[in-house]
């Protein structure tokens, strides 16, 4: 699952790793796991910043990668910015890693019940 930074970093980067994550989720290689308050975020800070692009975004979520469940976000305290516990829930929830630039869930590896990887990280393991 991709946190909105990917989003961002893919936009004005076209040639970074998110950017290499971002075009294999369009090309269907990879799945973007995703909950409406991860998408509903996503879209409300891609709206927000004029280069970026909700439409193009928009396709990649999904109903193969709709995750339902609950999310735990009580168990994510130790996350310090509470916008991002919702990521690192549905990391946990859904038994995916959640792919992040973001200090805030990156220095809370191994302290949390997800797994936290960089999109440098992500996208070597998948071989991008």
């Amino acid at each position: 699952m991709l946190d909105t930074n990917v989003f961002v970093g893919a936009g004005f980067n076209p040639r970074s790793a998110s950017a290499r994550l971002i075009a294999a989720a369009r090309e269907g290689g990879l799945i973007l796991v995703w909950a409406e308050q991860t998408r509903a975020e996503t879209r409300r800070i891609l709206e927000k910043i004029p280069p970026l692009d909700w439409p193009a975004a928009a396709p990649l979520f999904t109903e193969a990668g709709r995750f339902d469940g609950p999310l735990d976000l009580a168990a994510m305290q130790a996350v310090p910015d509470p916008e991002d516990r919702k990521f690192a829930a549905l990391s946990a929830a859904a038994d995916v890693p959640v792919v992040s630039s973001d200090s805030d869930l990156l220095d809370v590896r191994g302290v949390i019940g997800a797994v936290v990887l960089t999109p440098g990280e992500a996208a070597k393991k998948a071989g991008l």
